[in-house]
């Protein structure tokens, strides 16, 4: 029997909770809705939803904190709902772990594209034959989609992950971020391309106790994965951007 995906749908506006969760079912997802931020945690525990929709705007908790404690409990896929024009916003989400946002006013097929996206993409290490990557300090292993550095396990979201993982799959082949999108994000993926770079200033923070940076930038071009410090020389600059 296939699995049927839930999607918890956190909105104070019934009108978008409504129109959701009407294209949602017609997915065939099952549709759970929280219209307070003070109720959400309590539904994630006793929901366990598969992805989340998370507004930004809320009363009580707002979506940003939530977004960060909900990664401290389990990793599950978040798209974040923004209000048109606030980058910053958008910007504070993916630092806290979303992994994809939708500026309101949206149209709901986008949305239960990016759903799709980012449910393909969480699953797309689970299949059979794509072993562990190891390198001093650092181990990826798809199958359990844990990070290990100096045997600790750190807490990553699961774009970072796959991010990584992809990256460290493929040393010294240097990637633009619209590559990493498309093999990332998917090719349905409808955001920019500074969400690369917050995710790789990200995953850049979580891996600083190494001894060695793996994450090379290429100026003007885009990343790369260097395996040694040797295969850094001549990269221009370990910036974020």
């Amino acid at each position: 029997m296939q699995q049927i995906i839930k999607i918890l749908v956190v909105d104070d506006d019934p009108h978008i909770v409504e129109l959701v969760k009407v294209y949602a079912e017609r997915e065939g997802f099952q549709v759970v809705t929280v219209d307070h931020g003070d109720q959400v945690l309590a539904a994630f525990n006793q929901e366990q939803p598969d992805v989340i929709v998370l507004d930004i705007m809320l009363p009580g908790r707002d979506g940003i904190s939530l977004c960060r404690d909900l990664r401290d409990i389990r990793m599950v896929p978040i798209i974040m709902l923004t209000a048109k024009g606030e980058e910053a916003d958008r910007v504070l989400g993916l630092e806290m772990g979303a992994d994809d946002y939708v500026a309101k006013p949206f149209s709901p097929r986008e949305l239960m594209a990016r759903i799709k996206a980012v449910l393909r993409r969480t699953k797309v290490s689970e299949a059979a034959g794509e072993a562990a990557v190891k390198y001093p300090g650092l181990a990826i292993n798809p199958m359990t989609r844990k990070v290990m550095v100096n045997d600790v396990d750190i807490n990553v979201t699961p774009k970072e992950f796959d991010l990584l993982y992809y990256l460290s799959q493929n040393p010294l082949r240097v990637f633009s971020r619209e590559s990493l999108l498309t093999a990332v994000w998917g090719y349905d993926y409808f955001g920019d391309q500074r969400t690369v770079d917050v995710h790789i200033r990200r995953l850049r923070q979580k891996l600083s106790s190494l001894d060695h940076d793996y994450l090379t930038t290429i100026w003007g071009v885009g990343y790369r994965f260097s395996p040694t410090a040797a295969d850094k020389e001549g990269s221009h600059g370990q910036g974020g951007k």
